[in-house]
């Protein structure tokens, strides 16, 4: 009984349908034709747009490793950009209404840093001038966190070289002293040999002294003399020998200072070579691609305009038919 009854009203719709065809067909055709012959009459829109990549550094891992970071979170520019941020101070700078300015939208390139921004408009130039104008306020917005970081690297960088400076400088006077104790040594040697020479001569001559069997005063007090000069050279011997040897170790000190204070230059430089690096692979705000239109206008969009106008004015007029046929009925019971 269900299904009998389902059949009928299935019927019932298709006769209403049947019966109001040509309301339908013909309210549904001058709508469509009316959207078709309006979005003739729309102004046409072309879609420029261009991409953008925020200033970006390097920053030093726990690790020791460098990794390169923007200044900004591209996501937190495409955002700034489509919140209208910047809309006020490129209508000042370009003589456009506020309220005339047309919609910029951003988003940022999954798995990138870039920042694509594009504008609906109809005037490509006036499009293109005014993604021009917002680059120039990002950069310059953005580019002051880079010039604070590159300042930081000269700075280090000034003060590492001033370091070498003072290090090379303490390796010169390091250097006049090795120098120096060089010469003293040399002397002390001269002196060595000198009173090892002198003691030989005077050993010699004390030999000489004690062959004799039968010696005067004179020769016993030459004797005595001998002796104690003999001693006393030698005393002067090891004394110049300590000296000698304290001198050495100065020297290899001094040297041992030179060393570490050459392997310190290296270091300085080694950070010096890496800051100009770091500075080196700094980049400023950049305009990867210049404002572009698109080949076809983007608006208005016809068929679609059409499409949709046709969907909705038959749905419309169904309802309006059967809207008629229950009136039709009522008025007939009545």
């Amino acid at each position: 009984m269900d299904e009998h009854e389902n059949e009928i009203e299935l019927m019932d719709f298709l006769y209403i349908l049947w019966k109001r065809k040509w309301l339908i067909i013909i309210l549904t055709s001058f709508c469509v034709i009316t959207a078709g012959m309006t979005s003739l009459l729309l102004p046409k829109k072309w879609e420029v747009d261009s991409i953008i990549v925020p200033s970006k550094f390097l920053i030093q891992t726990e690790g020791g490793q460098y990794e390169e970071v923007v200044v900004v979170d591209p996501k937190q520019v495409a955002g700034q950009i489509s919140e209208a941020t910047y809309n006020s101070k490129i209508a000042n700078e370009l003589n456009i209404e506020i309220n005339k300015f047309p919609k910029l939208t951003a988003a940022n390139l999954p798995d990138t840093n870039l920042v694509r921004v594009s504008i609906k408009e109809k005037n490509i130039e006036k499009a293109k001038l005014i993604l021009h104008s917002l680059f120039n306020h990002l950069k310059i917005q953005l580019d002051k966190k880079v010039e604070i970081e590159i300042k930081g690297i000269d700075s280090q960088i000034k003060s590492n070289e001033i370091e070498k400076a003072r290090i090379e400088e303490e390796i010169k006077a390091n250097k006049n002293q090795i120098n120096i104790v060089k010469l003293r040594k040399k002397e002390i040697k001269n002196e060595m040999s000198d009173i090892k020479q002198r003691t030989k001569k005077l050993e010699e001559e004390q030999r000489s002294s004690l062959k004799k069997e039968n010696r005067s005063e004179s020769e016993s007090l030459a004797l005595l003399l001998y002796s104690n000069e003999i001693q006393q050279s030698l005393m002067n011997y090891n004394t110049l020998n300590e000296l000698l040897s304290t001198k050495r170790i100065e020297e290899e000190n001094i040297n041992i200072e030179v060393e570490n204070k050459q392997e310190k230059i290296k270091q300085l430089e080694n950070d010096i070579i890496t800051l100009s690096e770091k500075k080196g692979r700094i980049d400023y705000t950049q305009l990867v691609k210049e404002p572009t239109s698109s080949i076809r206008p983007v608006s208005p969009k016809k068929k679609l305009i059409v499409l949709i106008t046709g969907i909705l004015s038959l749905l419309v007029f169904i309802m309006l038919a059967f809207f008629l046929e229950y009136l039709e009925k009522h008025r007939v019971k009545d």
